[in-house]
């Protein structure tokens, strides 16, 4: 197998990745518990945390869109890049309930900004036999800066335990110097779309031009949505099991670390044995991690369990966006990919809303042992109603 090079493009815009993940993974272990302290519930989380999606999702899918109809991909990921870094700090000026909500849809709306036009020009940047280890070198460099970040974090709360709010400051400077990063990119402008359908939520008509196969992986991916909660759900079940934070964040580096270490393997895995074979085995792995987190007792189980969650992450994440590429037009992956990323966000909510239901109502546990027992029936519907090799949609040249 020949060596593959990665273009200029993917380099730069994997270490971008890198840096504003280093930002945000130092806050994202301890975001829960400093929503705890300010007096958020498990179900005000969950809403937040579920809001906060479906706001990635409704702009991801409307920018996405418009990055097609532009010809142009980075003046979005400049601003989205840019919004997110800028926002960070906000969190901690005021602790109402509003203002957090503001300050954190905020941070969000970047990512959902930049998302679809990052991951269209990915694959932009990537032949079809190789986007599956393109996408997964970009998400190999944007998990390690998740390992680096929780580090970081973990060094500073060993000085100044249980204080949160001076993390959102030193979290600025990484996410700031990623957002300036972004103006060193240069991309291929492309024809602009000429389109009647102009609206904010216009991008949904794309289900009725896209693929049956297209149709067919998001329908099985949007059933995982559903089952697949925050992961803020994870921290507090371990925080309520007696884990400590010290080995609450360790463990999440170690998570972080087996995700970037296998992410282009898994990519390369892919691209050899089909994209439909490697989400499965990692839904796999999400459904034994679940089931583990649900009787957790112990920080050497939190670290096994969270190994597998690593491995499911690596075989899920950048897979998923690769394998959707490449059943639509490449004219239209931007609305695609923002489509897919709407619709599972708005799905989340639910997700998030139910497992904080189900913590509050029944138990912390059952709302665990609830994702993995649906994601067992999404493994069944991937290898019943999709075909397991990869495929070329008829629209794709």
């Amino acid at each position: 197998m020949r060596k593959l090079k990665f273009s200029r493009v993917v380099i730069l815009l994997s270490l971008v990745s890198l840096l504003t993940d280093v930002s945000s993974e130092m806050l994202y272990p301890v975001m829960p518990l400093y929503l705890q302290t300010i007096g958020f519930s498990a179900v005000w989380i969950g809403f937040l945390e579920g809001f906060a999606q479906v706001m990635i999702g409704f702009s991801t899918g409307y920018f996405g869109k418009l990055s097609d109809q532009t010809g142009a991909r980075m003046p979005f990921v400049r601003i989205g890049y840019t919004l997110s870094a800028l926002a960070k700090p906000m969190m901690i000026f005021w602790s109402s309930i509003g203002w957090v909500f503001f300050s954190r849809v905020s941070e969000r709306l970047g990512k959902g900004i930049r998302t679809s036009a990052r991951d269209a020009l990915l694959a932009d940047e990537s032949k079809e036999g190789e986007r599956g280890r393109v996408f997964g070198f970009h998400r190999a460099m944007d998990t390690f800066g998740a390992a680096i970040g929780p580090l970081i974090a973990l060094a500073y709360l060993t000085i100044h335990p249980g204080d949160y709010r001076f993390l959102f400051i030193i979290a600025f400077v990484p996410g700031i110097l990623g957002a300036v990063a972004t103006f060193f990119i240069k991309e291929n402008k492309r024809p602009k779309q000429v389109s009647e359908k102009k609206g904010f939520f216009s991008y949904f008509s794309y289900w009725k031009q896209a693929s049956l196969q297209f149709k067919l992986i998001v329908g099985g991916l949007l059933a995982f949505a559903l089952m697949n909660s925050a992961d803020s759900f994870l921290f507090m079940i371990s925080h309520a099991k007696g884990i400590s934070d010290r080995d609450l964040i360790l463990a999440y580096v170690f998570y972080n670390l087996v995700y970037a270490l296998l992410a282009y393997p898994s990519g390369m895995l892919a691209d050899r044995f089909g994209m439909r074979n490697t989400v499965v085995l990692g839904l796999f792995f999400f459904v034994l991690a679940y089931l583990g987190f649900s009787q957790l007792t112990t920080a050497k189980m939190l670290f096994a369990l969270f190994g597998l969650y690593g491995l499911f992450a690596a075989m899920t994440e950048g897979i998923t966006k690769a394998w959707i590429s490449n059943h639509c037009d490449p004219k239209d992956r931007g609305t695609a990919m923002g489509f897919y990323k709407s619709t599972s966000s708005l799905v989340s909510l639910a997700s998030s809303v139910i497992a904080g239901y189900l913590w509050m109502k029944v138990s912390p546990s059952f709302s665990i042992l609830y994702s993995a027992i649906g994601t067992a029936f999404v493994i069944v519907y991937f290898l019943v109603f999709v075909p397991d090799k990869t495929q070329r949609s008829p629209t794709v040249s």
